[in-house]
């Protein structure tokens, strides 16, 4: 049976690709802000969650005869969920409120078949990041834009998002952006020769 990745986000493809699962990847065409719109007032949990299964149920209805992994991240600090920056100055904006806050990072994963669920999945970290100076915002971002517009948060804790961090708790892939281990977990359970 196929794995199939619904994205084509690069860290996640990297994840299962080190991990040595063989997956093809398939984007999910979801429009996340009119499900996030229909979702308002959902917990951060709750609402990647929402998002990972909707991604895995839009593919499996592409390709009935695989198996769709979902995956979602959400950012939130002090109770407000932050999007994925559309703009280098949207960027700064989000990186201004996170500065000296703790940030809460949810990551979910489905794993559907024929459009029936099989594993759902949801791990937090938590990230305190230190107080980022006007000078430090605008130095990250002549570096890593428009390479972070794609992210959540602002960064890529595996470059030079690093350097946003007082502390980090929490597992190391789920701050990748898939709680990859609890997956891993799950796939050998399937029992479908994913992982042995």
């Amino acid at each position: 049976m196929t794995l199939i990745l619904a994205s084509k986000s690069a860290s996640r493809m990297a994840m299962l690709e080190a991990a040595g699962i063989a997956f093809e990847s398939l984007p999910a065409n979801v429009d996340e802000q009119a499900l996030k719109r229909d979702l308002s007032g959902a917990s951060p949990s709750d609402m990647a969650a929402a998002l990972a299964l909707k991604k895995a149920l839009n593919v499996s209805r592409v390709k009935p005869d695989a198996l769709v992994l979902g995956c979602d991240s959400v950012v939130s600090v002090n109770g407000r969920m932050f999007d994925k920056p559309r703009s280098r100055a949207e960027a700064e904006a989000h990186l201004r409120a996170f500065s000296g806050q703790k940030m809460v990072l949810v990551s979910a994963a489905a794993l559907v078949r024929a459009g029936v669920v099989e594993s759902e999945i949801v791990d937090e970290a938590r990230l305190v990041v230190r107080p980022l100076s006007d000078a430090f915002v605008a130095a990250y971002l002549d570096l890593e834009w428009p390479a972070i517009s794609g992210c959540v948060g602002c960064f890529r804790i595996e470059g030079r998002g690093v350097h946003l961090f007082e502390t980090v708790a929490g597992d190391h892939f789920t701050i990748l952006g898939m709680p990859l281990l609890k997956i891993v977990s799950a796939l050998r359970g399937l029992s479908h020769g994913f992982v042995s």
